[in-house]
């Protein structure tokens, strides 16, 4: 009981300490194998029909930092101090037929081919319908899966002291436009959903963390 007492408040520090990170300490770099440990926590995280529709691309080199800073405004203090970079892309080819769906349900997941049948079907009939059998659509449900893996990275950093910041303020069709002049994504495959920069902060944050009361958003039935 007192070990379950002690990794609860353990947890919940770690939800205290972390705050979104605008100016890093440049000079701080973090281990390789703390972020390997956050990368893992992006891994592990759970997705709709366990379809992992994530890529995590850790931008590390200046000049294509330099290169996205024009377009991406929301990062204008992390792109040049953040000791990792990461741009977080979500799958477009997750028709129920696409090599990838195939590949997870059968070599990941090892379903008996009956098996592999009968979930291709429920998730053909859930695009059709519920996304309205819209590309647009299906690639923003994949986007939303990528917030999971985005929110366990953030949190197994600040687990361990390092600082985060998610960012969305940047110009969608630029960097994507910037990342495929790279090699790093091509037409269909990938769209950048988000992006996550990581490191040590310069200072601490200068008001306390404020949100709403437990019972302001909890409604019990």
């Amino acid at each position: 009981m007192i070990a379950t007492e002690n990794k609860k408040e353990e947890i919940l520090k770690a939800f205290q300490f972390r705050h979104a990170c605008h100016v890093f300490d440049s000079s701080q770099k973090i281990p390789d194998e703390d972020f390997r440990f956050i990368l893992e926590a992006g891994r592990l995280s759970p997705s709709s029909v366990g379809l992992e529709p994530w890529k995590f691309v850790v931008i590390q080199d200046a000049a294509l930092r330099e290169k996205l800073k024009p377009v991406t405004g929301g990062a204008l203090g992390q792109l040049p101090t953040a000791s990792h970079f990461v741009v977080i892309l979500a799958r477009q080819d997750l028709r129920h037929d696409s090599a990838h769906v195939i590949k997870m349900l059968k070599d990941i997941q090892h379903m008996p081919e009956e098996v592999v049948q009968r979930v291709s079907g429920f998730y053909k009939t859930f695009i059709e319908t519920e996304l309205e059998n819209n590309d647009r659509l299906l690639f923003e449900w994949a986007c939303k899966q990528t917030y999971i893996a985005l929110a366990n990275m953030m949190t197994a950093a600040a687990q361990i002291g390092i600082d985060s910041s998610p960012i969305e303020g940047f110009d969608k069709k630029q960097v994507t436009s910037i990342l495929q002049n790279e090699g790093i994504i091509g037409a269909g495959d990938f769209g950048v959903s988000c992006m996550v920069a990581f490191g040590y902060r310069q200072e601490d944050p200068k008001r306390p963390k404020a949100r709403q009361r437990l019972d302001e958003i909890v409604e019990w039935r």
